[in-house]
């Protein structure tokens, strides 16, 4: 039995909706003025043109279209239909009416730009505020400058087109193998291959001893890109932990990169030398160029790129260091720190973490023999990284609070950062003498606005109205963003303290020198918002002393008002 077939229909065209019809009304058409059609009658070419075009279409329909397609009643029956006929009858309007305008352009050509002076003229007026206006708009106007979370960051590393090259030495070592006569002989791609094919770790990580400037050359490649480095790493790690298990205790050769390598490393990532250009790399580009061919300042540095060799070199100098307690010296501890720490602030780095970073730095403060005398020259070395306060207390924030000496040095190089921030670093003793607290009152009192704003408002400031007004609110700005990272550390120095009973009176001299020099003196406004940021942590600071005041046992003599009595 044939099941019968769904016979197609010939018209495509969509069904008539019929109630729809009596109460929708086709929109009127387009009136055009008699006296413009009397005087220019339109073109008989034209006419022709748009004839031809109607007839194209109806022969790109087909028959069924042509057939189902209702049309245009010319009795009373007014609906709108949505057909061929209907929009060639709209195209044909749009046409005359853009011929007709670029006619009337020609014959007055006066009258487009009357048009657009008077255009110009209402908005002028509308821009004008009245007196009262101005004002209300003033008094409600909120200031786009805010106190950035994220510190600006140091121009440390550039960017570099191509690495550097580097040769395996390979002048004292002698093959034990075809193979490694093969790969000691070869160019540096082929060498280069040898690495990223897995065959060094045939040669080289079960035998008795590694050479050398195999590791060296490794530790070099840690600048490389991303899939050479992280090979040089791997196979950099695993022969260095196949030593370890392979020596005895007793005559353990562990290599570690010296000083100079480290910073050789460093300056093949971009890094540039303070010492040669003190004023900054970009001011002395040419220069720049032409000791490194090899940079490119027009691309972007590759900050996840940067932050992954780091990384590497971050890690095998904690392996070396476990291993190897006593590799380097108090001043090279103290060089490389502050290498390290220059390095932090870059600023491509400044929103990646740093947990490698701190882990080094962690690692390299408990590695200095002479600490207690270490301390005061490390401060003073940290300190002076970089110029913007933010990126100091950035580097506070690289020490971890984990360890005695790490609160001792966050302590520490707290002060000197203040110190330094208010011109008082030759005044302030490292000996001993006074407690950090003590110290402390002694600089909060010099933190207040007014204070800073004399500091920093030494300039004097443009004659104009407007531009003083723009330099007093940006000269504002800056105040509270200093006093900010001020009060931050200030906050770093107590939370690093123990506070016993003996400095109770101490820590409420700061909450009383708080709420004197910087609380009262911050008016807040709507068109300085930095101010209530400011605001904000000097109560967050005050309510946090404060609870540090009521969970510390306070001595007689500070808390017997009534004793006297």
């Amino acid at each position: 039995m044939q099941m019968p077939r769904d016979s197609f229909p010939t018209d495509w065209s969509p069904p008539p909706v019929e109630f729809l019809n009596k109460h929708k009304k086709a929109p009127p058409a387009r009136r055009r003025p008699l006296e413009d059609l009397e005087k220019n009658p339109p073109d008989p070419n034209q006419k022709a043109e748009l004839a031809s075009l109607e007839e194209l279409f109806w022969n790109m329909a087909g028959p069924s279209q042509q057939a189902g397609t209702p049309e245009i009643s010319s009795g009373g029956s007014q609906c709108y239909i949505n057909n061929l006929d209907y929009l060639l009858q709209e195209k044909r309007e749009q046409a005359l009416e853009q011929e007709w305008e670029q006619l009337l352009q020609q014959e007055h050509p006066r009258l487009k730009s009357s048009v657009c002076d008077d255009n110009d003229d209402n908005n002028d007026r509308e821009a004008v505020l009245m007196p009262e206006h101005r004002m209300l708009v003033e008094k409600f106007s909120v200031s786009l400058q805010v106190i950035s979370t994220v510190h600006p960051g140091e121009t440390v590393f550039l960017p570099r087109r191509h690495p550097l090259p580097y040769f395996l030495d390979s002048s004292r070592l002698k093959p034990h193998s075809p193979l490694e006569e093969l790969f000691l002989r070869s160019s540096l791609p082929e060498q280069l291959s040898f690495l990223h094919n897995g065959l060094l770790s045939n040669l080289y990580l079960h035998a008795a001893d590694c050479p050398q400037p195999l590791l060296q050359w490794l530790f070099q490649l840690l600048t490389w890109p991303p899939e050479t480095s992280s090979r040089a790493f791997g196979l950099l790690w695993d022969l260095s932990i196949d030593g370890l298990f392979r020596q005895p205790d007793e005559d353990m050769h562990f290599w570690c990169p010296s000083l100079q390598e480290v910073k050789e490393v460093f300056s093949s990532l971009g890094a540039y030398n303070p010492a040669l250009y003190p004023q900054g790399p970009f001011q002395h580009s040419s220069r720049v160029l032409e000791s490194e061919a090899s940079l490119d300042s027009q691309d972007p540095p590759q900050e996840v790129a940067l932050d992954i060799k780091l990384s590497y070199i971050y890690r095998f100098l904690i392996l070396c260091l476990l291993v190897r307690p006593v590799s380097y010296t108090d001043a090279s501890i103290l060089s490389l720190m502050e290498l390290l720490c220059r390095a932090g602030l870059d600023v491509g780095l400044c929103l990646l973490p740093k947990t490698d970073l701190q882990q080094l730095l962690l690692l390299l403060l408990e590695r200095i023999q002479e600490w207690p005398g270490k301390l005061q020259p490390l401060c003073c070395a940290l300190s002076w990284v970089s110029d913007h306060h933010h990126n100091l207390l950035a580097l506070v924030q690289f020490f971890l609070d984990v360890t005695p000496r790490g609160r001792q040095l966050r302590s520490q190089l707290s002060l000197a950062i203040i110190a330094r921030m208010l011109g008082q670093q030759e005044s302030l003793p490292f000996s001993g003498e006074k407690t950090q607290l003590t110290l402390l009152s002694q600089l909060l009192s010099l933190m207040r606005p007014s204070s800073l704003r004399q500091c920093l408002g030494i300039e004097t400031l443009p004659s104009s109205p407007g531009q003083q007004s723009k330099a007093s609110a940006e000269l504002d700005h800056k105040v509270c963003y200093l006093c900010h990272s001020l009060l931050t550390l200030a906050g770093v120095v107590v939370s690093s303290q123990d506070i016993t009973p003996n400095q109770w009176g101490e820590l409420q001299l700061l909450c009383m020198q708080l709420d004197r020099h910087i609380s009262t003196h911050i008016r807040e406004s709507p068109q300085a918002m930095h101010r209530t940021k400011l605001k904000d942590l000097a109560t967050q600071t005050y309510i946090r002393w404060q609870d540090l005041l009521a969970h510390c046992q306070p001595q007689g003599q500070y808390f017997s008002p009534w004793k006297d009595v």
